[in-house]
């Protein structure tokens, strides 16, 4: 996929339905198999990123600074919502908000609805090939499945998590890895229905834990837009794909 300029439009955050155990060095797999649950009223989305301590030691000996890296934090992403009070979404981070001791799994897409989406195929191989026509990838392409009624998967392969394209085969077919520059996932036993694949940008989707963080409603003149601040205090690391 040819690289794009893209906009905070249509940038979407989803929290998990339940709480997660809390961890640090998170990996891709810890947000395997969990139900999200969009957000929306998103009005403006807040920074998000770690910062790094820097140690500095002033040597008797030498005129210039020694530094040190130091101890990573993970900020707080503080996000302004439109208050909708019945939407789903932001119940759960009203309730999520009430829970002082454990984390809620958060995803936040950016250029969502730059992803292209195909229904396909997915052979059963060592390796799998998945058949998708036309479908103009590079090896790195993050990819991730969703299922029709009463469709399947084969074995190998799980609706929601994220793969990336291993190798491009021709224009209609490529394999998957479960992590870039991974080996080639082989697939097992049968796959049925409707399989529909997502490609969303690569390094516009950000996975990590964080702490529900109570904010302020706005105020204003007669004519200010009437918003309510939402803040997720990341906790440890950020996970990006």
């Amino acid at each position: 996929m040819n690289e794009m300029i893209y906009t905070m439009a249509n940038t979407k955050i989803f929290i998990s339905e339940n709480p997660v155990p809390a961890k640090l060095e998170v990996t891709p797999e810890d947000f395997q198999g969990i139900n999200w649950i969009e957000i929306k009223g998103l009005f403006n989305v807040g920074e998000l990123g770690a910062e790094q301590t820097v140690n500095e030691y002033e040597l008797i000996n030498s005129d210039w600074v020694m530094k040190a890296k130091g101890t990573r934090n993970g900020g707080t992403m503080t996000n302004v919502f439109i208050p909708l009070h019945l939407d789903p979404g932001q119940m759960k981070f009203r309730e999520a908000i009430e829970d002082n001791c454990r984390p809620y799994a958060f995803r936040v897409e950016r250029g969502a609805n730059c992803a292209p989406e195909s229904l396909v195929t997915v052979s059963i191989g060592n390796p799998g090939v998945v058949t998708w026509p036309n479908h103009g990838f590079q090896v790195g392409q993050p990819i991730m499945f969703t299922l029709g009624d009463g469709a399947t998967l084969p074995d190998g392969l799980t609706a929601g998590v994220v793969y990336y394209v291993e190798s491009v085969l021709t224009n209609n077919t490529f394999t998957l890895a479960a992590e870039p520059g991974g080996e080639a996932i082989e697939t097992t036993g049968t796959t049925t229905g409707d399989i529909t694949a997502t490609a969303p940008p690569a390094g516009m989707t950000d996975l990590f834990q964080g702490f529900a963080l109570d904010g302020a409603r706005s105020g204003g003149a007669r004519n200010d837009q009437y918003t309510r601040t939402y803040a997720i205090a990341v906790n440890g690391r950020i996970i990006t794909v």
